[in-house]
């Protein structure tokens, strides 16, 4: 008899990561700024580690600035970049094709992480998941400028079937098992 596995759990080789909008003018008007640019490059490492393709937005850059230091530092050299003036990055055509190009290649959980929760990161997952992609929400790494506004967009995930996760759940998830060099190099993240 074969074994069932969950499938609510994320497996990397059915994984893309999604970083929405983390820019030189918005992070510093985030509440817990610092500890959501900490846990997105946590995702980011370990996503580089694990072959998990990446893709980061950038809204109306001239404005707002490129992606901070401290993320951009991170990406894989093969990350794309999609500047974007819609709210809801899958309504931007060159992030849609990225995300046609993952799920054609059998990634179809789509992990989210970035700014504003309740505005940029809501509408992206929102357009997501009724485009029926897996979308987890990784909520140590997503924020807000008021936690108020943080908090109704994890309600409202909720309500719309969006997974939430923290960043150690996706690493873990991601990751299987123990013992392996993969597990010390993104174990080694955590500490």
């Amino acid at each position: 008899m074969a074994r069932q596995f969950s499938p609510a759990l994320l497996q990397r080789d059915r994984s893309a990561l999604v970083v929405i909008d983390m820019q030189e003018r918005l992070m510093p008007a985030i509440a817990e700024g610092d500890a959501v640019t900490r846990a997105a490059g946590i995702l980011i490492e370990a996503a580089r580690h694990l072959e998990v393709p990446v893709v980061v937005t950038e809204q109306y850059p001239k404005g707002l600035g490129h992606t901070v230091d401290a993320i951009a530092g991170r990406l894989p050299n093969d990350a794309a970049v999609v500047e974007k003036m819609t709210f809801s990055a899958a309504r931007n055509h060159d992030f849609a094709s990225q995300i046609d190009d993952f799920k054609a290649g059998g990634r179809d959980h789509i992990v989210v992480c970035g700014v504003e929760s309740h505005v940029c990161v809501m509408q992206t997952a929102a357009d997501l998941g009724a485009q029926g992609h897996a979308v987890h929400i990784v909520v140590d790494a997503c924020g807000s400028r008021a936690p108020a506004s943080k908090d109704a967009a994890l309600a409202r995930f909720g309500a719309l079937g969006i997974s939430r996760v923290t960043t150690e759940m996706a690493l873990f998830e991601w990751l299987e098992a123990a013992g392996t060099a993969e597990f010390k190099a993104v174990s080694r993240l955590i500490k």
